[in-house]
């Protein structure tokens, strides 16, 4: 719901994503095209050179809820997309960031933008 304020969470197993601010054990879902805008500069982890990681910042706190690498079943899917075309993966961000959703994507009108807004299913 626009202004509903999410916070990141990582719920195990590699996997983080979203959670109500109140109540962090209902996990939220979003619609591909949804824009959301983090308190501050969105911090996530970039794995280097042999299983090395650091820090990271995006270069703006707004982003768009996007499902990268449809075509590809056993990876992690769920992403940020940020201004520049750059793409995160939710399992990569810092649990507790905040984020308040700004705009939920328009109703699809074309056939392409039904298939872009279309979540592959979960699976536990």
């Amino acid at each position: 719901m626009v202004g509903e304020t999410l916070s990141t969470k990582a719920f195990g197993a590699g996997t983080t994503g979203f959670c109500a601010s109140e109540d962090a054990s209902i996990a939220v879902c979003l619609l591909p095209g949804t824009e959301i805008a983090f308190e501050e500069i969105v911090e996530f982890i970039d794995y280097g050179v042999m299983g090395v990681w650091h820090k990271q910042y995006s270069s703006t706190n707004v982003a768009r809820f996007r499902q990268i690498n449809k075509d590809q079943p056993s990876t992690h899917h769920d992403a940020l997309e940020f201004g520049e075309g750059e793409f995160v993966l939710l399992t990569r961000l810092r649990e507790g960031q905040k984020a308040r959703v700004l705009q939920l994507p328009a109703a699809p009108k074309t056939a392409a933008e039904v298939k872009e807004q279309e979540r592959l299913p979960v699976t536990a």
